[in-house]
């Protein structure tokens, strides 16, 4: 995965429907609960990408924007 590719669409419309099972699964959690599940959801998905170049890519692209 090139710089150029961090935050390309891959998701297309499936995208919205990521977003709607995100929205649920943080559904009645509390703030810190809520925290939680985005602290897991990152470090398993860090997991599945498994590549330390593209993860620091991404951090620095989430930090821009």
């Amino acid at each position: 995965m090139s710089g150029d590719d961090i935050g390309r669409d891959r998701l297309g419309a499936a995208g919205d429907d990521f977003y709607a099972m995100l929205m649920a699964a943080h559904e009645g959690l509390s703030l810190e609960d809520s925290t939680k599940l985005n602290a897991r959801l990152v470090l398993l998905l860090a997991n599945q990408v498994g590549d330390p170049e593209t993860l620091k890519k991404v951090l620095a692209a989430a930090r821009k924007t």
